[in-house]
């Protein structure tokens, strides 16, 4: 029976790739998305400002540049909670570079990605070919390589350099450098998704994997390809907050950054379980949980309540997706 359904998962992953993208365009999100804008503005008065919204653009840039191949990666049935911990150590090895070695913010960059490759395909290895469970393995993970970034890095990095703070301060036809990587990221992904067959081959594996490996997908090479993608583009977010703080540090870095994107992935519409999602709901989700937290913070709303609502938001995002799921199964 296995056999006779195996040719049917390319189509099926076609048929997902098109539905999630008709789905895109009525995402439950805006319409919240915009009654939030409008609360916050009459108790602020300065919400829809020009500037705060600048602020919430450069905020949400590091989370959006994460959220986007890890919303692919969980689109394929897999998970990396490890990307606090590569953030932080992406950041403190672009740091060093800057600070002690005095090398040039390409090459600064290229040390954060590599070491978020590696990372990366430790995981991918872990999962993917010894089929490990990714929450285990990625939660490992995340403890693991906090443990590293304290090791290699023991006192706080700062004073980078003007070349560094290039990465985070400058501006690119009047926008700031991390949200042109991030509208970046986020149209590759999205591409990549609606326009490939790795696309494809994405929700295929995400809706049935064995269907997908009977029918002749490589039901390996995909994901291991978004696990060392997910956790490069954590090193870049790393590398991005180092240069918007000129610092770094080991046990502070990225602490919670996890959270905050898988909130925004499950709130943009992609299911856990696999199979279901899309780039446009991310990008609404990312932007959900920036507003929220700026506007709650315009508020003057006490941290240990925005830490309530954040966590609330999660358990919000895991259900509806959950119930998204269903209803399109």
């Amino acid at each position: 029976m296995a056999a006779l359904d195996a040719p049917a998962a390319p189509a099926r992953g076609r048929s997902r790739a098109a539905a999630g993208f008709a789905l895109s365009l009525r995402q439950p999100l805006l319409p919240v998305l915009v009654v939030m804008a409008l609360v916050f503005q009459a108790g602020s008065g300065s919400f829809l400002t020009q500037t705060n919204l600048r602020g919430i653009a450069t905020d949400a840039a590091t989370i959006a540049i994460v959220a986007a191949p890890l919303a692919l990666l969980v689109i394929s049935g897999y998970l990396d909670l490890s990307v606090g911990s590569t953030l932080a150590l992406g950041g403190l090895v672009a740091g060093w570079l800057a600070a002690e070695q005095h090398q040039s913010l390409p090459v600064c960059v290229a040390g954060a990605l590599l070491a978020g490759a590696a990372v990366g395909a430790v995981n991918a290895i872990l999962c993917c070919y010894l089929g490990l469970s990714p929450f285990i393995v990625t939660l490992g993970m995340l403890t693991a390589v906090r443990g590293l970034d304290q090791q290699l890095f023991p006192l706080p990095l700062s004073n980078f350099g003007a070349g560094f703070a290039w990465l985070g301060g400058a501006r690119f036809a009047g926008v700031a450098v991390p949200v042109v990587l991030a509208v970046l990221v986020l149209a590759a992904a999205a591409a990549f998704l609606a326009l490939t067959p790795g696309g494809r081959y994405v929700f295929a594996i995400g809706v049935n994997r064995e269907a997908a490996y009977l029918s002749g997908i490589n039901i390996r090479r995909t994901p291991v390809a978004l696990f060392v993608v997910t956790a490069m583009a954590a090193a870049l977010a790393g590398a991005i907050k180092a240069s918007v703080l000129d610092s770094a540090a080991a046990g502070t870095g990225g602490v919670g950054f996890e959270l905050a994107v898988l909130t925004a992935v499950l709130l943009g519409g992609v299911a856990l379980t696999g199979g279901v999602g899309s780039i446009l709901g991310v990008t609404l989700g990312v932007l959900f949980l920036g507003a929220l937290q700026n506007g709650l913070t315009l508020l003057s709303v006490p941290t240990f309540y925005q830490q309530m609502a954040q966590g609330v938001a999660l358990i919000v995002g895991a259900a509806l997706a959950y119930l998204r799921k269903g209803n399109r199964g």
